[in-house]
């Protein structure tokens, strides 16, 4: 039996969130309507979501050694996620993000400090850490791990590709879940502007060793299957805040392969608990219970687009 259904590896940071009526323009004064203090980053926010949804999960990161650092460790703590692998730099600065959210959309506008921690150390990431789990999740801050990673018969991995980053190529290779968002797909390095959503996911699935899967925030997700773009429509839920909703989508996947479900019915589920997440602010207040998303999951349909694609690579 594995220690952890899933490894997470990846940013943690601080989120400042706070909620207006309109977002504003420059030069101009708005009163906030709400505020609060959350733990943040792709990989802290989808280990704190793994906990939630009931699995054993060990996040893996660095934080500084700062005010903000303690409170990202505390949250995760506080959601039962296993810290002993995080290293606390001395002098080390914990990157901090504000977030802006319009009440009435629940859209919002994130303003981030770039990592400047040290990347992580051969020590930190040993094979018998990795072998310890069933799934390994990596964020995007983490394009450089891809060579260190073993060769195949360890863990499914799954990659959270936000944006182009060095290093991309080689994890293109190494991913056996390589879900990048739609934006993504608009890089000219990934598939190109000016071109149907069936060509760019053709052109970047050709690209990449596993199986691509798309987030599309309100539209849901798409994959390919026997030759057919497939949408799995994400259902109506009463949106506050999109924070955090691509880092839970990543993280239900991630424990629904842990736990032995097939990919395709580990989207729907993702595409529920990211859904439901939107409902509070915060990516971590709104995640529901595993009962509750796998329950809404199973309402979700499997759409067959209009457009043949290629297959993917087996």
């Amino acid at each position: 039996m594995s220690d952890y259904d899933v490894l997470v590896v990846g940013r943690s940071c601080v989120d400042h969130i706070a909620v207006v009526g309109t977002f504003p323009r420059e030069n101009t004064k708005v009163a906030l309507k709400q505020r609060l203090v959350e733990g943040g980053g792709q990989g802290g926010t989808a280990a704190a979501c793994i906990a939630r949804l009931g699995g054993r999960v060990c996040y893996v990161g660095r934080l500084g050694d700062d005010d903000a650092g303690r409170i990202c460790l505390n949250r995760l703590s506080a959601f039962n996620v296993d810290t002993r692998r995080v290293q606390i730099l001395p002098g080390g600065r914990t990157p901090q993000a504000y977030i802006f959210v319009t009440e009435a959309t629940g859209d919002r506008t994130i303003f981030y400090e770039p990592n400047t921690l040290p990347r992580l150390a051969s020590e930190q990431l040993t094979a018998e850490l990795i072998a310890s789990a069933r799934v390994l999740l990596l964020d995007p801050d983490t394009t450089y791990i891809a060579e260190r990673l073993p060769a195949k018969g360890g863990p499914q991995v799954v990659y959270d590709a936000e944006r182009w980053r060095g290093g991309m190529t080689a994890m293109m290779q190494q991913a056996d879940f390589f879900i990048p968002s739609r934006d993504f797909l608009d890089d000219e390095r990934a598939g190109g502007t000016g071109r149907t959503l069936t060509a760019q996911m053709n052109r970047l699935q050709d690209r990449i060793q596993g199986r691509l899967i798309v987030t599309d925030g309100p539209r849901g997700a798409y994959y390919f299957a026997e030759g057919q773009l497939v949408q799995v429509p994400a259902p109506r839920v009463a949106v506050r805040d999109t924070t955090g909703a691509g880092d839970n989508f990543h993280a239900a996947f991630a424990l629904a392969l842990s736990r032995g479900d097939a990919w395709r019915e580990a989207v729907p589920l993702a595409v529920a608990v990211a859904s439901l997440s939107c409902q509070a602010y915060g990516g971590r207040n709104g995640v529901p219970s595993l009962e509750n998303a796998r329950a809404l999951a199973t309402t979700l349909a499997h759409c067959p687009l209009r457009e043949t694609v290629q297959p993917p690579h087996p």
